[in-house]
Formats: C-alpha cells, sequence, structure tokens
C-alpha cells in the first residue's frame, strides 16, 4: 500500500515549501487546469516517462479525484519510487487551478 496525503495536507505543504508533484492526467486534462508547479506525466504513458524520475526523490501524485494517481503510486513504488498519493485530487483543490 502506498503513502498518501489528504488535500488540506497537500495544499499547505505546496504553501510552505517547494514540492515535486506529478498530474498523472491526460494531456488534454491538465490542460485545462492544474495544481501550480505540476508536472504532466499521464498515467498511460507513465513506463515511459518513469526514467527521468528520481528515486531519491519524493514525488505527490495527483489526478482528479484520487483513482489514477492511486493506481500510479502502486506502480511507481513497485518500481523502487518514493510516491504519495494526492487525496481527492485536482476536484478537492481550494484555489483556482493554473492554466
Amino acid at each position: 500500500m502506498s503513502k498518501s496525503i489528504n488535500m488540506n495536507d497537500f495544499y499547505h505543504l505546496t504553501k510552505q515549501k517547494e514540492i515535486k508533484i506529478i498530474d498523472v492526467r491526460e494531456a488534454y486534462e491538465y490542460q485545462a487546469g492544474h495544481v501550480p508547479n505540476a508536472k504532466n506525466l499521464p498515467l498511460s504513458s507513465l513506463g515511459t516517462y518513469r526514467i527521468d524520475l528520481n528515486p531519491e526523490e519524493e514525488y505527490y501524485l495527483i489526478c482528479q479525484s484520487g483513482a489514477r494517481s492511486e493506481n500510479a503510486c502502486a506502480f511507481l513504488s513497485g518500481q523502487g519510487y518514493n510516491v504519495v498519493n494526492v487525496l481527492g485530487g485536482t476536484s478537492a483543490w481550494p484555489d483556482k487551478l493554473t492554466q
């Protein structure tokens, strides 16, 4: 089972320090609005991009509701990456999403 963080704690963490955020939604969803500073790596092509991730760093994975990011967390943690699922996803983000 992967680690997870609730939206309230995640939101406050993003305000306190710079963290690595990966949005695993498809590109068109990401372009419609995303959490500030999130990098888009769609779940559908995550196997291709994981080589760009540093296993020594912690990554916060987010999607629309938390389901796809949970799948991405399971996949990446199985590969030895340090990942945290953001519960509630972008639909729970309290501010206006960046475009």
